[in-house]
């Protein structure tokens, strides 16, 4: 067969991995908006601000170290030791535990039953807030994050595709890990919302925030809860992100790229954040492979967003989501 469709075909494969990467951030919005309706814009930052946590615990870095010496004259900035990954990111985790705590119970406490434009615009303070402070608590500077995840060419699939097409197929080992974590993770949350009673508290929530405080069901927990599940999912996409491209404050950028993922599968899906990650990793590459060439380059950039213009004209509701339909 011709070297050009061997060439697609790893565009296409390697689209796949990076959609998957893609569909990590997304499921961090569909789990707060399934749950309480909010459109959480800080996703990308808790992403930022897990791998920064997990760096920095793992390198036994002294957090605040800047502010601390210049108030104080003094030149501390490690602890003297270094923890496993596995231990930093169960410290991690707790970090971002306490973090949903906190956010419930200084911020969305006080806007029950509030319009969801007020809930969004409270999500964008956070996201800033959270840069800065976490700016402040453990640099600027570029960090590298390493918790033993292969990195690298994939020898085995380059071998063998080698020897059957004449042609070694380039996959990093990093994707192939995302993809198995991913597929884990959905999995899982699809069956906690389904089949668990705190998922189905959660739709409830997600519904009518007063009829589900009067039916007894505890919003505070519930809100502590999905926010925990999010950062958790925040975590993973930071690692992934974080070890394969380093961990900077341009990570924070990854949630832009979420958004047409989540216009595509449907902001109430958790499977659609998937199916809809892995059409925006494929679509953007085989485009730029096919088109790219045409048009001068650079379709990565600007291919997912005309997708998704596409989505809101003719299918607004995205592919998994729920049609809304209110009565007038």
């Amino acid at each position: 067969m011709p070297e050009q469709f061997y060439w697609g075909l790893e565009a296409a494969l390697n689209g796949l991995m990076t959609g998957v990467l893609y569909a990590l951030v997304a499921l961090g919005f569909v789990l707060i908006y399934k749950a309480s309706g909010i459109f959480n814009y800080a996703q990308g930052v808790m992403a930022l601000f897990a791998a920064l946590t997990l760096v920095g615990i793992m390198q036994g870095q002294v957090p605040f170290a800047h502010l601390i010496n210049a108030i104080f004259g003094t030149d501390v900035h490690h602890f003297g030791w270094h923890l496993p990954a596995l231990a930093g990111i169960i410290l991690t985790l707790g970090v971002m535990i306490l973090f949903a705590w906190i956010v419930q119970k200084l911020i969305f406490k006080h806007l029950v039953g509030q319009e969801p434009i007020i809930l969004f615009m409270a999500t964008i303070g956070l996201a800033y807030f959270l840069e800065g402070f976490g700016d402040i608590m453990w640099g600027s500077d570029i960090k590298a994050l390493d918790v033993g995840l292969p990195q690298g060419i994939n020898s085995w699939l380059d071998e063998t595709t080698f020897n059957a097409f004449n042609y070694g197929f380039f996959i990093d080992n990093l994707d192939v890990v995302a993809t198995v974590i991913a597929a884990i993770l959905v999995a899982a949350l699809v069956v906690f919302s389904q089949y668990s009673k705190q998922g189905r508290a959660m739709r409830a929530v997600a519904d009518d925030h007063q009829a589900a405080l009067s039916v007894g069901i505890n919003l505070n927990f519930i809100w502590v809860l999905v926010w925990s599940l999010a950062g958790f999912v925040a975590l993973v996409a930071g690692v992934m992100w974080g070890t394969k491209s380093g961990v900077q404050f341009s990570l924070s950028l990854i949630a832009l790229k979420a958004l047409p993922v989540l216009m595509l599968g449907g902001f109430t899906s958790i499977p659609g954040a998937i199916v809809g990650g892995l059409i925006i990793g494929v679509g953007e590459k085989l485009f730029e492979f096919l088109i790219g060439p045409m048009v001068g380059g650079a379709t990565e950039n600007w291919f997912a967003y005309v997708l998704a213009l596409i989505f809101l004209v003719f299918r607004p509701q995205g592919l998994f989501g729920e049609k809304i339909i209110e009565r007038v």
